[in-house]
This record gives C-alpha cells, structure tokens and sequence, in this order.
C-alpha cells in the first residue's frame, strides 16, 4: 500500500496480505452505518455526506422528494430523488479497487479518488483498468528499489501502481505468448507522457535487453531528444507533447529486450511558424538560441533579429537561460548516448538555424509601378541569405522553392500532418500568400528534420535478433479545450485532430471493456442483468470522420458526411468557404428545432465561424474557430520543395542524411514516421500500417491532405487492436492553465534521473481536487459501464479443454479415475465434474458453450490452489530424486570401498617386491618407453588438431559468408513481399472501386434509358394536345366568323351569349363565395389543431420529462439492485465458505465424539480390569501373610533344630557312614534354602510391581476421567475459542510481517553498504592487478638480461676452465628467475580459474535466487499454517501439562507408597539375613557333629523333617508360579498403556521439533537471500567488468585477424630479416633490451644451452632447472608475441602457428591476446 502526507510516500512489499478479522468494534460501527442510512446529496460544487429520513405516518413527501440531514451542519433539507446515492461504509474510503465498492455510484467513486488522493495515494484500480490522478508534483515512489518489488507478482498481489500495469503486461506476454499493448487515455496534463516513461523504464530495467539494444540509460536519453524535438508550452500544460508516439519493445524467447521501435503520428509541424497566442513554438528553438557554444557560431546567432514572422524570440530571463543552456547540454549527451554522430547534430543544427532565419526574413510582395502587387520575395534579404548558407543552397535558389510554385523534376514530396506525398492539387493551383509560402517551407524543413530524427532514433534501438512478442506502449496528446485553460479563444484545427485521435481510443475502450464483452456473452448464451447502457458509438467521431459512399465523387450531395470529408468537398469546390462548410455541417449533425447538448453533437456559437463540439459523450464541449481551416487542406508547393531542398544541399552534412529518402517508403502519410526496424515484429507493424494506407477507401483518397488524419488514427488503432489491451486513464486534479510568456521555458516533466531524489512538501492546495471537474472525466471516461460489466458479468474465461488440462492437478482422485492421458468425449461434462470436485460456490461460474465464465477473483484463487497444489508435487518429486541420489552415491560408494580395498592389496603385494632388483629395472624402463611413446601421440594429436582446425576456418569461413547472403537474400525477399502486399493491396482496392463504378454506370444507364423513354412520351402526348388545341382554335374561329356572317340570326346569339356571361359571373361569384366560407371555416379548424397540437406537444415534451426521470431512477434502482445482489453473492460465497469449515468442523467433532465413546468403552474395560487385579492383589495379600507365618514357624523350627543341634553336640561317638549321609543332606537342605530364599525375594519383587501397577492404574483411570470431563468442556467453549484465536494469530501476523519489513530495510542496507566496499575492493585489486603486471615485466626483464649474462659466463667458461662458485652463482640466479616465472605463471592460472568460478558463482546465484524467491514464499506458507497448528497444540499442550501435573501428584503419592513398602522389604531381608547367619552356625555345628558319631534316630528325625520342608516349598513353588503369570498380564496391559502415552508424547515432541525445525530455515532463506543479494550484487559488478573486457577483447580480435591475414604475405621477408638482426646484435643490446624491439633467435639456443649445461650436474635440480627454463622461455615468448615478435616454433602450449609467427588463437600466456 502507498501512503503518506505531503508529498511523503510509504512503501511496502507489494505481496499478498492476510485478511484480518473485523473486530467487534468495527462490526459494530458498520451495523450503525447500515441503520443510520448514509447517502451522498449530490449538487454543482460535489457531493455531501448526509442520512436519508425515514418517512414518519402523516407527513407524506411529494412524489420524487426525499429527506436529508446532512452530517457536517444537522441541517434537514428536501431534495429530488434523484440527487441522492447511496454511500459505502468508512472502510470503503480508500479502497484499493474501484470494483470492490459495495454501492457503485458516481458519487462513491469520486470520494474514494478523493480520499486516496488525499492520502498521496495516486493510483486505484477500476477492475481490470487502472486510475491515476497526476499528483502536479514530483513524488518519491517512482525509484529502482520500488521496481524490483513488484517484478515477478502478479497484478493480485500487487497494491495499484503504474508498475504494477507494465508487470501485469510483461507477465501476460510471457504466460500467454501475445503481444501487449498499454493505452493510456486522459486530458491535456494529466500525466500520460510522465506515466509512458515509467512503463517504459520499469520493462527496460527489469526485463533487461540482450547486448544492450535497450537499455533505462538509452530510454532517457530518447526521452530528452523527443521532449525537446516534440514538446512546448500550451495553455494547459507547460510541457505539451504535441505528436502521437508508438513505443515497441519486442522480446525474445527468454523475456529480454531484443530491439525497440519508436513511431510518431500527428505531428504539429506548422507550431512552427504559427501557433495559438501566448503559447510556445518548440522547445528545441529556446534550447538553441540559449546556447553559447564557440562551435555553433556557425549558425549566425551573433545578432538576433529584433522582429521575426514566426514568433521565436529568445528567453529574456537569466535563469531561464541558464535552465535552457542546461537542457541543451544535456540534450547533446543522449545524442551522443544514441549514436548520433557530431556531423549529424551538425545538420540538425543547420537545418533549425536556417528555419529561424527564414522567420527573421519574413516575406512580402514587390510594388509595381501603377501601385499594384507584384511577384512574391523576402522582406529583408540578409536574413534570407543566412538561411540559403545554413541550408547549403543559393538565394535564388531558396526563393525560387519558396515562392515559385514549379517543382522540379526530381521533385520528391515529402509528406506530412497536413501535406500529400505525389501529385500536385488539381488546376493552377492555390492562391497563397507569400507569409504562407514562407510558413509552409519552415513546416516542411521540419516535418523532414523530425522524420529523420525519429529514423536515427530507430537506427540505434533496431536488431536482428530473433524477437517472440512485443509490449507497445501507445502516448498521444491529452485532450485539448481553451475554456479550461482560462482563454477566450477558440480551438484550432490541430487541437480537433488531436481531440479525435483521444475520442477514438476512447471509444476503443468501451468496445473491448463494455461491446465487446456483451457480444461475447450473447455468444456463449450468458445472460445479464444489464442496465440499459448507452450505445457504443460517439457522435462527435461520426461528426468528425463519416466517410461518404460515393469516394470519387467532388459533388455536393445531400448524404452525410463528417467535417474531414466536408472540408476536401469545399477545398475543391470554386467559391467553398468556412461558412458553407458551418452550413452543411450543421445541416447533418446541428440541432434542428432548439436541439439542446445531450441529443446533438454540434451546436452554434455567438462568434462567426465558430461552433461547439460535445466530445467525451457530451461531457466536454469544445468551441471551435474555423476561419482559415480551408487553407490547412490545400497543398502547399513550399512545403513539398524542402525535401527536394535538403537533398540537392552542398553541405555534404546534410545531403547525406537526406540523399535517397524520397523514394523510399519510410514515410506513408501525413506524419507517420519511424517504420524502420529490423526486426519481424518492426517489419509486422510496419506493414500492417501499410495496408491501412493501401486498401479500401484509403487507396483512392491518400493524397487529400484531411483525409490522411483519419487514416493516420486508423493506423494507430489497427496496430494495437490484435494484442491484449491494458488501459491507463489518466485524470487531472483541477483546471490550472500553463500559459503565460511564450518565451518562457517551459516546465519538464520529471525525468528518470531525478526520481529518485526526495520529493518535495506539497503545498497546502495541491492536493485538493475539483470534483466536477473530475466527475465530467469520469462520465466522460464511461469508467462505470466497463466497472458495473466487470462486476456483474465473468471477466475471466478459459475455454473447457485449456482450463481441464491446467486444473486437473486440483482433483488427483478424477485424475487417478481416469487415468492422465484418458481421452475426453464430452470436454464440457469433463469441466463440470471437475468444477464439482474443487467445490465452488455456483454463482461464482458459468458454463458457457465452449468456455468457461467465472467472476472477478474465483480463477486467480483457483491458480493460487494450483501453485500450491504444484509445490506440493514439486516437492514429492525432489524428495524422490533425492532419495535416488542418495541411492546411488551409496552404490558409488560401495564400489569405492571395494576400489580401496584392492588397492591397499596391490599396495601390500608392492612393498612385497619393493626390494626386487628386476622389479626396480622394470619401474626404471617403462616410464622411458611411455614418454617416447606419449611424444608421438602428442605429435599425431597435432597434426590432427592442425587440420581440424583448418577446415574449421574454412568452413567458418563459408558459414559466414553464406550467413550474410541469406541475410541479405531475406531483407530482399522481405522488401519484395511489402512491395508485393502493397501492390497487391492497390490492385484489390481499384478492382473493387472498378467493380462499383461499374455497377454504378450501368445503373446510371438503365435510368438514363428509363428516363429517355419517359421523355419520347411525354413529347408525343405535348405534340397530340398541341394539334388538338390548333383544331379547337380552327373550329372557334370559324364558328365566330360564321356568327357574323349570319345577319339573321345573330340578334338571338348575342341574347344568348350574354345571358350565358352573366350566369358565368355569377356562377364564379357564388363559387368564390363558398370557397371563401370553406377556407375561413379550414382555417378556424386549422387553429384549432394548432391548439391541439401545442397542447399535445407539451403533454408529449412533460411525458418525455417524466419518461427520462423514471428511466434514471430505474437505472439507479437497477444499479443498487445489482449492487445489492452482487453483495448478496458475496455473503453467499462466504455463507459457503463458512458451511465448508462447519462441515469440516462437524465431522472433527463426530470423530471427537467416537474418540470419546471409544475412550468410554476401555474406561469400563480398564475398570473390569481393575477390579480383577484389586481381587488378585487381595490374595496376593492374603498369600504373603501365609508366607510370613510360613516363615516364623520355620524360624521356630530352625530354633528347635539348633537346641536338637546342641543336643547331639553332646554325644560323642557315630558312625563314619551316618556322617557322611548327614552331609550330604545338609548340602541338599542348604541348597534348598537358598532356593526358598530365591522363589521368596521374586515373590517380593512381583508384589512390589503389582502394587505399582495397582496404582497406575488408578492415576490412569482418574486420569481419563479429567480428561473426558475436560473435552467435554472444551467442546462446548470450541467456538468462542476458535475466534479469540483467530484474533491473536492475525495479531501475531502482523507482528511478524512489520517485523521481516525491518529486517528486509536492514539487510537492504546492509546490501548497500557491501556493494560500497566491494567496489573498494574491486578498485584496490584493479590496482593490485597493475602492479602485479608491472613487477612481472620487470622480472622479465631481469630474467632476459641474466640469462643473456649466464649465456656470456657460458661461453667464456668454454675457453677457461670454470670455477664452481660462479657455476653455483649462475645456478642460483637462474633458480630465482625460474620461480619468479613460475610464481607469475600460477599468478595467472589462478586469475583464470577465479573469473571461471565468478562466472559458475553468477549462474548458480541466479538460479538459487529464483529457488529461495519460490522456497520464501512457499516457506511463509507453510509458516501461517504452521504458525496456526502451533497455536492449537499449544493449547492441547496446556491442557496435557494440566494432566501431567495431576499425574505428577500421583505419582509423588506412589513413590511415598513405594518408600513404604521399601522399608517392609528392607525388614524382610535383615530377617532373611539372621536366618542365613542361624543355618551358618547351624552347618557349623553340623560339621562339628560330622566329625563325631550321631546317632542314626536324630538322623532319621531330621530327614523327615527336611521331606515336610521339600513338600512345602513346591506348594510354595505353584503359587509363585500362579502369581507370575498374574503379574505377567498386569504387565503386558501397562506396558500398552505406557506405549500409547508416549506414543501421544512422541507425537507432541515431533510438532515442536518440526515448528522448531520450519522457523529454523526460514531464519536460514533469510540469511540465504541476504547472502545471495550480496553474492548477487558482486557478481553483478563483476560480470559487467568480464563483459566490457570480453567487449575489448572482441575488438582486439576482429582486428588481428584482419592484420593476421596481412602478416601471412609477409611472413618470409620478416624473418630473414629479422635472422639477419639477430646475428648482428652485440650482448650489450641483448641486456639492454626492454622486449619493445625486435629478439633474435639466438636467445632460445642460449637458453637451451643453459639447460643442457645444467642438466649435467644434478638429477634433482634438473628436473627444477628443465621446468624453471621451460617456463622462462614461455614467459619470453609471451612477452615478445605480445610486443608482435614472431615465435620460432610456434605456440609454447598448442603448438599452433607457422613461419615464426605467435599463433593468435592461443591464450596459454598472455591473457586478453588472441
């Protein structure tokens, strides 16, 4: 969630909260809102918060009215019905969704925007779209830091932010494979450009770009260069854009960047030179003039003009100027960043310089000498000058494209917002002015500098990597009205063009979110219960581009026709003007009789030529100025010469930038530009947008200048229309115009480099909003159908076998059923018995005919079960593959130890011929063999390496040759087939406009003939009455001549003839009359009529009053219905929810329940036991009284026997046999002594274990009986528990979650701190690794110059006899140089193998980073689960240690009992002692009578005596036995009572071990994850070093192989002279030497010489003198390739290269040389 005040913004992890629990004040405070009836009185200034009144008996309102007390004042006022809505409850207020609301209503909405933005909370979703309110302000939740904390959510798991759209688009492409497309829609300076650049900058940060195609730093600098090429200062923003820009990012398979594509449309190219007052022309203009840079002195800038025709005047501030000197400086850089070289600034530089001057030249017409207009020429001709020297061209030749309209014949027109590629207009050609002429050559200049900046732009983004998908990101002008804005004037034509561009996506919003989504529902037979919606279409867009059916037609017809075709007709048409074109405007779509603003979309104005345009379905009406709106549709030759004119420049800076672009089809029409690209998807696009411009009614009318502003939006809607849309809509807070000085600089937006900066306290006002400002952009938006369609209707549907196959892992036993690979006969049975099987609640799906519906949240539920059910598996098959792992590593090691033990034989069987003398002759031989052998396989591998390796450049060779004929035989056949579409296209378009001419002739014809027909007749029907009427005057005149002639009668003729006139005057007197009274009578029914119908019109005009507010009403009531029963389903799937968990908790109680009798059942048994064992113990009892009275009368018996015993002692004399057998018997007495000793201390022990069991049994059976009584009692309290144990673990929760924020802050910082001290480091070991490099070459040096001495005292000790101290000196030095070589050797094995491991450490830190991202947030699960069991068993743990106290307790009663018995049994054994001690004085005296004669009758006395005591004992001996096999049973049953006991301890001992275990590793994947961002932080840093070092490394190759191939021709000559060198140099040179020059051959022969000379004095320096000069010569030899000597044998390891030359492939010494 985003909070904060005044500007400050909190920030948390944007993961998936627990929902907490309403406590029992927040319940109660919602009950009082609910009965307290809280609405929102809706009047002009917004909305107040109030309580309808409940009608009281007898104070009845007027129908309509209603009663509202409001809260902030009491005050009770009586308003219409209509203007109340129902408000939501408090915790409604900030409302992360719109669609989440229970009443959806204007009013509700409004006030959660209001609230959230007050809050600093800028951004809400609205179902599937997202709301922003532009803050005015910089705020700080914009950084990287925020970025990595939504990548890898999904949109459910993310708080609303702009970011969280791009990663919600970037996830989409990559589950689905489909191309994104985000639109963002709003008014002028609610933020939709700011919020275009953190889309952008978020998917480049994350998804990161392969080779740095696309990179956040790149992206800003695009941005600098459009905002100061595209943007300037508006009356209602102070940094406008003012063009249409497309942006693409196409990724690869991998989810990376692989190139980017940027398209401009509707660029306003004539701000240039005239513009709306007091707004900037733009900025690229100020930035110039500011700039005071010694290399721009070319551009004449010294003296500015003091008047110039295009208003550019530069900035008069110092601050301002020194801000624009800033942006300039700026502006160069991302240039630089964008691979725009110096020469090419240069032109654009020329080419705006020159358009300055032209505006500072100005234009005029000659006088002639009778006072008349002359030819047209420049009003002050130095500044004209500058301008032809700036633009490479003379004046005349300027002038001549200006003001002479005869374009040359290499003429190629460029083509832009208002201008036709080819042909000239019809005629002569226009009138123009010179000031337009003048004004259309600067609109032409830039329209191509702008083209062309957007083609360099392309030039540096484009690649030929192989691209899967694309996200595009769609920015246009916000929508444009000067009344909000504060200004009087009138809307000009480009703000109509831009105004439409948004209506049309707009209407692109309500048919995917609203049309498209009913027509979807009609299909699948889903029915809604909808609210009459308003129809899709917009009038203002019918207005504006209604296309005529007759497309070749120049004839004013009576057919409608929108304002983009009216205009072509007048531009046309001799004698058109603005007033005409008012007139049929208004005749089509004006109001008739008094139209009001909500049933036409065109109304009048007061002004002349001026009219209003209802845009945003009649929310936003925009007064527009006509006057000169002709002339933007005429051609402008001026304009159409200036390509021509920057291709024929002699500056060569800027033809060659020019030269070829006309006749190429980079630029279709009007603006479109930027159709580059190299990449397919580049290539889609740019052919899609082709085919708009060449098919249909296109192909005919491209060339009309107006027309192309309807095709260039089709364009725009035609490219994103086939990806998955995710609209932006983009509020402004208040309406706060930007205007102000022209001049001024304008204010930036926030760019990328300044988001991370603090933001600033807000001010008090600006975080105030203007509620019916914001309510017509709601209404205007039509953001509620697409809300209540996204709550009433199943967003989300999938069809029946996608959804079957990605589910099925919810439902393994369906899956078991059948078998995985079953085929399916009926898909849709298939999907309901699986919908059945996952128990969802039945309104939250629909079946429709081939997919499945479900509402807003049910699948993203279902994918989060999926998730888990599928880690849960994951899980299973690691554990499984762990486990075979293990297996085998038990099997490796196995036959490890069976290896070991053989070799520890072979070892034993070695020392055994250790001493052998033939046994060390054959150790001596064979190595000798294997080297010679090893030698020529070395040799053979070479040989063999060489000739691969000669066919492997070879066929590189080819392979890249081949590479680049198939690339270039691609781009061919790809222009081929654009060409071939679009000629294709042409031809299918003319053949159908040929198909309809013809039919149209042919119709024409057949009425032509019809009507020649019709005419034949009517002119022989003319010709009969004309004969007719001559016969008749014949026949008059000869009756009246006969009249005359007759004198008889013609008295009585002339009676007649005047009686026959006086009845015909009277006769047409009375019919005059008559017709009179009819005529007064019609009119008086006539009037009547009037009357009537008047009255009927006004019934009508208040029925239709009447009919519109119940209509409303019903649409409200319909809505609250909705609302409400959307709310009903709501309580109804948590109704489920809670009927699952009481089913779930009713079948725990029904096996508490059996728990329980089962427990009763061996309570009784346990009993029944008891009492048995109470009664056995009662005869134990009862038989060791026996023993002990057994005992005291054997002690009495012993006491007899002594005195017997004392008796016998006294007779002397017996008989030698006698006493022997007394002996005997006594031993046997004595034996079974001890054995009645024995049998008694059992009968002891098994008396003691029975008392115990006794009372075991008894603390057992107490034991239960607390238990049972206790579960009963916690049954019964289950509830009320459950709930305050809800309570405290979302308490805890919220502990925990504050608690791993902190410690995520802390180890965050602690990241930081560690990649500070790394970079430290990594500086201090760049400098170790400088050093290092220094001190070996300078060992290399002293190694060259003593082996060159040792080579000197070699030679003069050849012709003197040498002395062993100098041998033992040069010996000595040679070992040094030979470890120094040997240090430096293994100094840089050692860096290889560390960037090997930095390289395996990368991977595998981002591969483990990825597991532990998935085993956190798997183990944060299991943690709340756990954390859950956990606070259950410790509640049963409390309940057990209760228990364990009561068995505490008693068992401190049995050990007292068991002292008891101890001391019982103590007395028993001093007893059995002093009987041990009598029968030892007895046997004493015994021996005693043995040596004397006894009589034979004591000894037969005694016999008998020790038969009754056999007799007893094996009495004695059955009972022990009986009580044995008692107590054995007694014992088996406590030993299964104390299994089950510690069976339930061991249970409870695993669930803490396991709680312990679970918060052990995630203490553990904390640590781990702190570890790896500080591995990951490293091994980033290093990876980008290895990188930038393999860049250079790539460099340096492709250079020597360019270079190799020249040393090869020159290989012979290098080396004879270099032998011719070597011969010649003196030894002096040779210690002198630094390595730079070049090293004769010698030097190897001396260095072998060494080696031969010392090998001959010890066999162990030898081997170390052999190595040590071994190394040392490879150490020379990597010196001298390095420097660029040639090797004489080749590569020291590889043995590569030929003719003395270092093989270049080989990387055995020197790293970084290839």
């Amino acid at each position: 969630m985003w909070g904060g005040d005044g500007g400050q913004v909190t920030v948390t992890t944007p993961c998936p909260t627990v929902p907490q629990a309403k406590t029992e004040e927040q319940i109660a405070a919602e009950e009082a809102w609910y009965e307290t009836d809280k609405v929102w009185l809706v009047h002009r200034d917004g909305f107040s918060l109030g309580s309808q009144l409940r009608l009281e008996e007898g104070s009845p309102l007027p129908e309509g009215k209603v009663k509202v007390k409001l809260d902030h004042d009491g005050t009770v006022l009586e308003v219409e019905e209509d203007d109340v809505e129902k408000a939501n409850p408090p915790s409604c207020d900030r409302a992360e969704d719109l669609a989440s609301l229970l009443y959806l209503n204007e009013s509700s909405v409004l006030h959660t925007l209001r609230q959230r933005y007050g809050g600093n909370l800028l951004h809400t979703y609205a179902g599937p779209t997202m709301v922003i309110i532009n803050p005015l302000s910089s705020p700080s939740m914009y950084s990287e830091k925020v970025m990595h904390m939504f990548k890898g959510c999904r949109r459910e798991d993310t708080s609303p932010h702009i970011y969280a759209v791009a990663q919600a688009a970037y996830r989409s492409m990559l589950m689905n494979r489909q191309d994104q497309a985000i639109v963002l829609l709003g008014a002028s300076g609610s933020g939709k450009t700011t919020n275009c650049q953190h889309l952008v900058q978020y998917l480049a940060t994350i998804a990161g770009s392969t080779g740095k195609v696309f990179s956040a730093e790149k992206w800003q600098a695009l941005y600098t260069i459009l905002e100061a090429f595209g943007n300037s200062s508006t009356g209602m923003n102070g940094n406008a854009t003012r063009f249409s820009q497309i942006i693409s990012l196409d990724f690869d398979q991998a989810g990376q960047v692989a190139s980017a594509s940027v398209q401009t449309l509707l660029l306003e190219k004539l701000r240039v030179a005239k513009r709306p007052a007091n707004e900037a022309t733009f900025n690229i203009f100020y930035y110039l003039l500011a700039c005071s840079d010694s290399a721009l002195t070319e551009l004449h800038f010294n003296h500015l003009a003091e008047n110039n025709v295009f208003g550019i005047a530069p900035l008069s501030k110092p601050e301002e100027k020194q801000k624009a000197t800033q942006q300039f400086n700026k502006l160069q850089a991302a240039m630089k960043v964008m691979g725009i070289s110096g020469d090419e600034q240069k032109a654009f530089w020329l080419i705006l310089g020159a358009i300055y001057h032209l505006g500072a030249a100005g234009a005029t017409k000659e006088p002639l000498a009778d006072g008349a207009a002359g030819r047209k020429q420049f009003a002050r001709h130095e500044w004209a000058q500058k301008a032809a020297y700036l633009l490479g061209c003379s004046l005349e030749e300027l002038s001549s494209s200006i003001f002479k309209h005869q374009p040359k014949g290499t003429l190629q027109r460029s083509t832009s917002f208002r201008q036709g590629p080819d042909e000239p207009p019809l005629g002569d050609g226009p009138k123009l002015t010179a000031l337009e002429c003048l004004e259309g050559m600067a609109a032409g200049l830039y329209s191509e500098l702008f083209t062309l900046l957007i083609s360099l732009l392309n030039r540096a983004l484009k690649s030929s990597q192989h691209s899967v998908c694309s996200v595009t990101v769609v920015d246009t002008p916000g929508a444009q009205n000067p009344e909000l804005a504060g200004q009087s004037r009138g809307a000009t034509f480009e703000e109509l063009c831009h105004n439409y561009a948004q209506e049309r996506l707009q209407l692109l919003f309500h048919q995917r979110t609203f049309a498209r989504e009913l027509e979807r529902y009609k299909e699948e037979n889903i029915e809604l219960a909808l609210a009459d919606a308003e129809p899709g279409s917009s009038d203002s867009v019918a207005a504006v581009d209604q296309s005529s059916h007759q497309v070749r037609s120049l004839a004013r017809t009576d057919e409608a026709r929108g304002l983009l075709w009216l205009l072509e007709e007048e531009a046309l048409q001799p004698g058109g003007n603005e007033d005409t074109l008012l007139e049929r405007l208004f005749s089509y779509y004006g109001p008739q009789e008094g139209g009001k603003k909500g049933h036409n979309p065109l109304l009048p104005s007061d002004k002349p030529r001026h009219f209003l345009l209802g845009h945003s379905s009649g929310t936003n009406w925009v007064e527009y100025d006509a006057t000169g709106w002709l002339n933007h549709v005429k051609h402008n030759p001026a304009s159409q010469n200036a390509s021509v004119l920057l291709q024929e420049s002699q500056k060569k800076v800027i033809s060659s930038l020019f030269a070829g672009r006309g006749g190429s089809a980079l630029v279709l029409s009007g603006s479109v530009a930027g159709l580059e690209g190299g990449s397919q998807l580049a290539l889609r696009r740019a052919t899609s947008m082709r085919k708009t411009f060449t098919t249909g009614v296109a192909a005919v009318k491209k060339k009309s200048l107006c027309i192309q502003i309807k095709l260039q939006v089709d364009a725009l809607i035609d490219s994103i229309k086939k990806s998955k849309l995710h609209f932006v809509h983009c509020f402004l807070p208040k309406a706060a115009g930007g205007g102000g000085d022209p001049r001024a600089l304008p204010c930036r937006r926030v760019s990328g480099s300044e988001l991370e900066l603090p933001a600033e306290h807000c001010e008090a006002g600006l975080m105030q909003l203007d509620v019916p400002l914001l309510r017509a952009q709601l209404r205007g938006s039509r953001l509620l159908d697409a809300l209540r369609m996204y709550r009433q209707g199943y967003p989300d549907h999938m069809v029946f076998a996608e959804f079957r196959r990605r589910f099925d892992v919810l439902a393994p036993h369906l899956t078991k059923k059948h078998g995985r690979n079953y085929i399916v006969v009926d898909e849709k049975r298939a999907v309901e018995e699986l919908l059945e099987s996952l128990d969802l609640e039945k309104s939250s799906y629909h079946m429709g005919l081939s997919r499945v519906f479900f509402r807003a949240g049910s699948l993203a539920r279902l994918e989060e079960q999926r998730d888990a059910q599928t880690s849960r598996n994951i899980t299973l098959f690691q554990a499984a593959c762990r486990g075979f792992l293990a297996r085998q590593q038990f099997k490796k090691r196995k036959i490890q130890d069976l290896a070991i033990r053989c070799v520890q034989k072979n070892i034993k069987k070695n020392k055994g011929v250790k001493g052998w003398p033939w046994w060390k002759l054959f150790t001596t031989v064979r190595p000798l063999i294997e080297v010679q052998l090893t030698e020529d396989q070395i040799r053979g591998k070479d040989e063999e390496i060489q000739q691969l390796k000669s066919k492997l450049e070879k066929v590189e060779k080819e392979r890249n040759e081949l590479r680049l004929n198939s690339d270039r035989l691609e781009s061919r056949i790809t222009e081929l087939t654009s060409e071939l579409t679009d000629e294709r296209n042409t031809g299918e378009s003319a053949s159908q406009l040929l198909d309809a001419e013809t039919a149209e002739r042919l119709r024409a014809e057949k009425e032509m003939k019809d009507l020649q027909a019709k005419y034949d007749a009517l002119k022989k029907q003319m010709e009969s009455m004309e004969m007719e009427v001559m016969e008749a005057r014949l026949i008059r005149a000869a009756e009246l001549n006969g009249e005359l002639d007759d004198d008889d009668s013609g008295g009585e003729w002339r009676l007649k003839y005047e009686r026959a006139v006086r009845e015909i005057d009277f006769t047409k007197k009375r019919l005059q009359q008559e017709l009179e009274d009819k005529l007064e009578v019609e009119q008086q029914g006539k009037r009547q009529l009037e009357r009537r119908l008047t009255d009927l019109q006004a019934d009508s005009e208040e029925s239709q009053r009447a009919l519109q507010q119940l209509k409303k009403k019903c649409q409200r009531l319909a809505a609250e219905l909705q609302d409400t029963k959307l709310h009903l389903e709501g309580q109804q799937g948590r109704n489920h929810d809670l009927e699952k968990k009481q089913r779930r908790f009713d079948s725990e109680l029904s096996q508490a329940h059996e728990e329980a009798q089962r427990e009763r059942l061996q309570r009784e048994k346990l009993s029944r036991e008891k009492d048995v064992l109470v009664a056995e113990v009662f005869g134990l009892k009862q038989l060791l009284e026996d023993k002990d009275l057994d005992i005291a009368g054997l002690t009495q018996k012993a006491e007899a026997l002594e005195a017997e015993l004392q008796d016998l002692s006294s007779q002397e004399s017996k008989d030698e046999a006698s006493l022997a057998k007394m002996k005997k018997q006594l031993r046997d007495l004595e034996a079974k002594v001890k054995d009645q000793e024995e049998e008694l201390d059992e009968q002891a022990g098994t008396i003691q274990m029975l008392e115990q069991a006794k009372l075991r049994l008894e603390m057992e059976m107490e034991r239960l009986r607390q238990t049972h009584a206790k579960e009963v009692e916690s049954r019964d309290e289950e509830v009320e528990e459950i709930r305050q144990s809800c309570q405290k673990k979302l308490k805890q929760m919220e502990v925990q979650l504050e608690e791993e924020y902190e410690d995520k802050q802390k180890v965050l910082r602690e990241k930081r701190e560690l990649e500070s001290k790394l970079s430290a480091v990594s500086e201090q070991a760049n400098q170790r690794d400088f050093e290092t490099e220094k001190r070996l070459r300078r060992d290399l040096k002293r190694t060259k110059a003593l082996l060159a001495d040792a080579q000197i005292m070699l030679d003069h000790l050849k012709n003197n006899a040498p002395s062993k101290r100098e041998i033992t000196q040069l010996k000595n030095q040679l070992e040094e140089s030979e470890f120094t070589c040997a240090a430096a050797v293994k100094a840089r094995k050692s860096m290889e193998v560390e960037i090997e491991d930095l390289h395996l450490q990368i991977d595998d830190l981002a591969k483990a980073k990825a597991a532990l991202e998935e085993q956190l947030s798997r183990l944060q699960r299991e943690k709340n689960e756990v954390q859950s069991r956990l606070e259950e068993d410790q509640e049963d743990m409390n309940e057990l240690m209760k228990k364990h106290k009561a068995a505490v307790a008693q068992a401190s009663r049995d050990l007292a009992q068991m002292n008891d018995l101890q001391a019982q049994l103590e007395d028993v054994n001093k007893e059995k002692q002093e009987l041990q001690e009598k029968l030892q004085g007895l046997q004493s005296q015994l021996e005693f009578l043995e040596q004397s004669m006894v009589d034979k009758s004591l000894v037969s006395r005694q016999e008998a005596k020790i038969r009754e005591l056999e007799t007893r004992l094996e009495f004695e001996r059955t009972q022990v036995k009986r009580l044995e096999s008692l107590a054995t049973r007694l014992k088996e049953n406590m030993e299964k009572l104390t299994e089950e006991r510690d069976q339930r301890a061991a249970a409870e001992n695993r669930e803490k071990e396991q709680n312990k275990r679970l918060q052990r590793q995630l203490r553990d994947v904390k640590e781990e994850m702190g570890e790896l961002a500080k591995k990951e932080a490293e091994a980033s840093r290093k990876k980008h070093e290895l990188e930038m070092d393999l860049e250079s490394l790539e460099a340096a190759n492709q250079s020597l192989q360019s270079d190799l191939k020249l040393a090869f021709k020159r290989i012979g000559d290098l080396q004879a002279a270099i032998e011719d060198e070597m011969e010649s140099d003196s030894n002096e040179d040779l210690i002198n030497s630094d390595g730079d020059s070049d090293v004769d051959s010698e030097l190897e022969e001396r260095v072998d010489g060494v080696k031969s000379w010392l090998s001959k004095n010890k066999g162990s320096s030898k081997a170390l003198s052999d190595d040590g000069s071994l190394k040392s010569s490879r150490w020379v030899q990597g010196r001298l390739a390095e420097d660029g000597v040639g090797c004489a044998r080749g590569c020291l390891r590889c043995g590569e290269g030929t003719h003395g030359m270092w093989h270049w492939g080989c990387l055995c010494v020197w790293p970084g040389k290839g």
